[in-house]
């Protein structure tokens, strides 16, 4: 139910198909507020689909936007979400969240410049002028530099390309798909998607932080052969499992 905002990479099965349930689940607990969902579809068909398999009622308003090229597909104050065409056997984007994070507000400058601790500190912090004795005063005064946000990448289904690693530039975190082992490269070009190698290569070249593997074809019993490859090119990578946690922190970044 806090779900405010679903991001779709392509129209394979195995990444839509959990869409309608989720939805109706939604609808059965009472849901009133608004549900953007995004996605490289046709807004009225899949608006059509999703509301007409099964019975229920939908008790909220679902708002389908279509994406259809590259760059900045929501903004708001808390973050930008960037969307980038990559390289499947169909039509399938990639998404980077944008953390908007705001200077540090310096106290003795504000107090430097007669302004005591109360609602002008919080307006300053926003990006708000206040005016104080007939003054105007800038939040440019009293805020430190620009600080940078935290950065995640999720690749949907991929080959490797160069643009995944321009977008995955000093990222956090990237979640990146690695279907096939090494040894079933040729599979993985045949179907679009990549190695726990090439993942990590990438991963390297962009010089993010953690790499976290996902999508394991079912011809392997466990990740951990593709986890070993992947470590042998990045060190810091694990292969997703069923309800993992990320803790993604200022200066750490924890996995449970």
């Amino acid at each position: 139910m806090k779900i405010d905002e679903i991001y779709i990479t392509h129209l394979h099965g195995d990444h839509i198909l959990g869409l309608p349930g989720l939805i109706q689940s939604m609808a059965f607990r009472g849901r009133t507020k608004p549900l953007d969902i995004y996605g490289p579809y046709d807004k009225n068909q899949v608006l059509e689909q999703i509301t007409k398999i099964g019975y229920f009622t939908l008790t909220y308003k679902i708002n389908i936007h279509t994406i259809s090229e590259n760059g900045i597909i929501n903004e708001n104050e808390n973050y930008n979400v960037i969307a980038f065409k990559t390289k499947h056997t169909v039509t399938n984007y990639s998404y980077k969240i944008e953390e908007k994070r705001q200077p540090k507000f310096i106290k003795q400058k504000a107090l430097d410049l007669g302004i005591q601790p109360g609602m002008e500190y919080g307006k300053l912090q926003k990006g708000e002028s206040i005016t104080l004795n007939g003054k105007i005063i800038t939040p440019e005064q009293v805020l430190g530099p620009p600080r940078k946000g935290q950065n995640i990448v999720y690749s949907g289904d991929t080959r490797p390309t160069d643009i995944m690693v321009k977008f995955s530039k000093d990222v956090d975190i990237l979640i990146h798909e690695a279907t096939f082992s090494d040894i079933h490269k040729s599979k993985a070009k045949e179907n679009g998607h990549c190695t726990a190698t090439e993942a990590a290569t990438m991963a390297k070249e962009a010089n993010v932080k953690q790499l976290v593997l996902t999508h394991l074809s079912n011809r392997y019993l466990n990740a951990k052969p593709l986890t070993d490859e992947a470590i042998n090119i990045f060190k810091n990578t694990v292969y997703a499992y069923d309800l993992m946690k990320i803790i993604l922190e200022r200066n750490e970044i924890r996995i449970e």
